[in-house]
């Protein structure tokens, strides 16, 4: 019964906890998408500036990491393809690894690891030092004011930078190719295009828009329920990291099944 009891208690726990995280997410896009026709406006520098520091601040390490990681997967996929007399498929096994799965997911977890984390962060200072409470004071929204932003910069650029990752893989792939299997590289980059269709990268980009609303609203989420003390700061940070990196996996495999089933059909 004990064993029942917790089982219960946890599952409605998480039930509850993905609850407030659809709340948090519905009312930052109600902020981002609705909310500046109906006379509210949206901080567009602050966005602005959270997408500088999402984006295009992470190109630099997201880019030599993607880069590894196609090199790796064109020489994991060349040990057995050697066996079989079909190293020409190595260019298309690295494209539809990378833009299916590993290009989004990469992706998502160097975003939670700097972004995710500097939400908690952030929103979790502001609690302990009291400045959310000041700006409920002086009636002004925290999530219009502190969530929209990030939540606008999140669901445009993490696209934008998935897009980036499947490239530089694709590249990294390519040295391979060029230096072992006997491709050229326009022929390289030919046979992977050839090897994509257009619901490969889709899949993956609409995998990396909800990964950006997911990474979003559970690092403002843990930073809006950090409790009193500079020690839980520390604590709601890592929650964020470690609760977005399940919840991203989570919410890859529901839309890997569902377009698996989608394709069968």
């Amino acid at each position: 019964m004990d064993f029942l009891q917790a089982t219960g208690s946890a599952f409605t726990d998480g039930l509850a906890y993905l609850g407030s995280l659809a709340t948090l997410a519905g009312r930052a896009a109600y902020f981002t998408f609705i909310g500046p026709f109906q006379g509210k406006p949206l901080r567009l520098r602050r966005a602005i500036g959270q997408a500088m520091e999402t984006g295009v601040r992470a190109l630099p390490i997201l880019s030599l990491i993607t880069f590894f990681i196609g090199l790796i997967l064109a020489l994991q996929a060349a040990y057995e393809l050697r066996r079989f007399g079909a190293m020409s498929y190595v260019a298309s096994a690295v494209a539809l690894s990378m833009t299916r799965e590993l290009g989004p997911l990469i992706t998502a977890v160097i975003v939670i690891g700097r972004s995710g984390s500097a939400f908690a962060a952030e929103l979790g200072t502001m609690k302990v030092t009291e400045e959310i409470d000041a700006l409920e004071t002086m009636a002004i929204n925290p999530v219009s004011f502190l969530v929209a932003p990030k939540f606008m910069a999140m669901v445009l650029m993490l696209p934008c930078l998935t897009i980036w990752a499947n490239f530089m893989g694709i590249l990294g792939g390519s040295l391979f190719g060029v230096l072992q299997a006997d491709f050229t590289f326009q022929r390289y980059i030919t046979a992977s295009l050839d090897a994509l269709f257009l619901r490969d990268v889709v899949t993956g980009l609409i995998k990396s828009f909800m990964f950006g609303i997911t990474i979003t609203a559970v690092g403002c989420h843990e930073g809006l329920a950090t409790g009193g003390g500079a020690e839980q700061v520390g604590r709601s940070t890592t929650r964020a990291v470690v609760m977005s990196i399940f919840l991203v996996i989570l919410v890859d495999l529901v839309f890997t099944m569902l377009f698996y089933f989608l394709g069968e059909h």
